[in-house]
């Protein structure tokens, strides 16, 4: 899941978590071969980037 993912990734990711809020979105894996390694990778580079979810305080 990714805090305020549907406004701070592109793309978005495609699941909207229940009980979790329409901002916050994720993936939902049958198995570990379903991963997108790439992709997942791409999504923590963009949300560390942004100060207070685990970028640096400006």
């Amino acid at each position: 899941m990714f805090i305020d993912g549907a406004t701070l990734l592109d793309p978005v990711p495609p699941v909207t978590p229940v009980g979790m809020g329409k901002a916050t979105r994720g993936v939902e894996l049958a198995t570990l071969d379903d991963l997108d390694h790439t992709q997942v990778a791409d999504w923590m580079r963009q949300i560390t980037s942004v100060p207070g979810l685990g970028g640096k305080k400006r």
